[in-house]
């Protein structure tokens, strides 16, 4: 028990849906009736779970509900899901930046939060100043920071904008700076969102490295949030799936990431076919489609294979200059490529309503492994959605080379290549 540094206890979180503040007077009424009879808050009786995508008949709504862990010292617990799941909802509840509806949170020691761009920062004050401001926020002492500043700014990578006003950051000198505080004034608990997102392929890396340090040598306890399923399973000792706003998994990150992968709020009818749950808007993505070369809808296809993919759009009106970006990941969540409409032909595309976007690929060169299918449609430079690896398929294995041997699955792509020997 005495290695238990942060405990959450029936976490739940409610929000009233379309209006600022608790709600109506006779609703607050209400409320103040039950509380001086020592009842039960009325309103934590009803509410509805969080699913963004469908429209609900209740003004309220549980962004989480009935969250139970507990997390020892030097681990890093992962937290993933879906947007709209309720992770950014609960780190928050756990930086105290607002209070759980009901439920409570033990813990020992500091907390430091990394929950968006530039939070604790003051735009006019120089990157210097800021770090001393951000320090005294997680209850640094003067004299404690000035010992580690010069860390902190090495580690940034923003010597040469350190004494210049923090408006003048892009949002990855911001995000850089941000994460040296956190994590060079040693908290014991760092609590990190999405951020590190913004920043670029070296800082992520170093990001990760340093919070691997903390956990490993120096014993400290780590929350993360991450969509990078790779990060999430080199860095986690542990992992919460969140869906809805409930727990539907803890355990291993490995089982996590493979949990979440196959969460779908959508309905797959058939192998390689996934419909999607259709709303009010006036464009959205309804259907898609992967077909073999003989027409046949599938999610199983041989190294090489031509793959066909049907992007059906429902459209009440007329869209012009559409574009449609695929994305393919491997299982764990590692784009491997892109393959962009606009960047492949120069044509306009154009439909006045409903219309279907067909994409033949025939080039490309999976090893046998599971891989994912991200869907993104835009009008010019508008987004119109996104589906976030959406559909699943499957490469199985052939003879492509005509050998007698296979290239081997450990690696994402095979590539051909004209092999000569010449004697000197």
């Amino acid at each position: 028990m005495s290695d238990i540094i942060l405990k959450a206890e029936n976490i739940s979180k409610q929000y009233r849906l379309g209006l600022v503040g608790t709600g109506t007077i006779s609703h607050d009424l209400n409320r103040w009736f039950h509380k001086i009879k020592g009842k039960e808050d009325p309103y934590l009786k009803i509410g509805e779970s969080n699913d963004r995508s469908t429209k609900g008949n209740s003004q309220y709504v549980w962004a989480l509900k009935n969250i139970n862990f507990e997390l020892k010292r030097g681990e890093v617990l992962g937290v993933i899901g879906k947007n709209g799941a309720g992770k950014s909802t609960l780190l928050k509840i756990l930086s105290k930046v607002t209070g759980p509806t009901t439920g409570e949170i033990k813990t020992k020691g500091r907390i430091a939060s990394l929950l968006e761009v530039g939070t604790g920062f003051h735009g006019e004050m120089t990157g210097r100043e800021n770090i001393y401001l951000n320090g005294a926020i997680l209850g640094m002492t003067k004299k404690e920071i000035k010992t580690k500043i010069d860390e902190i700014i090495d580690f940034s990578g923003c010597q040469r904008y350190i004494d210049t006003p923090v408006k003048r950051y892009s949002s990855g000198m911001t995000v850089r700076l941000a994460f040296a505080v956190a994590a060079f004034l040693e908290p014991e608990i760092l609590v990190i969102d999405e951020v590190l997102a913004v920043g670029d392929v070296e800082f992520q890396k170093k990001a990760i490295g340093k919070m691997q340090d903390i956990s490993r040598s120096e014993g400290r306890t780590v929350l993360f949030v991450s969509h990078n399923m790779a990060a999430v399973k080199s860095l986690c000792t542990r992992a919460i799936v969140l869906n809805n706003g409930q727990a539907v998994f803890e355990g291993n990150q490995n089982e996590a990431v493979d949990y979440y992968l196959n969460l779908s709020t959508d309905i797959e009818d058939t192998k390689g076919v996934m419909h999607f749950e259709t709303t009010n808007k006036p464009a959205q993505l309804s259907k898609v489609v992967l077909k073999n070369k003989k027409n046949i809808a599938t999610s199983s296809f041989l190294m090489g294979e031509e793959i066909t993919a049907e992007i059906h759009v429902k459209s009440d009106n007329p869209l012009t200059r559409i574009k449609c970006s695929i994305i393919v990941s491997s299982s764990n969540g590692i784009n491997i490529c892109a393959i962009r409409s606009h960047e492949m032909t120069d044509i306009n595309y154009s439909a006045n309503r409903n219309f279907i976007l067909k994409a033949t690929i025939k080039d490309l060169k999976l090893t046998p492994n599971n891989y994912f299918l991200t869907l993104a449609l835009a009008e010019n430079r508008n987004t119109i959605e996104i589906k976030e690896q959406c559909i699943s398929f499957d490469i199985t294995t052939d003879d492509v080379y005509k050998t007698g041997k296979v290239p081997g699955s450990n690696m994402a792509v095979f590539c051909n290549a004209l092999w000569e020997l010449k004697e000197n």
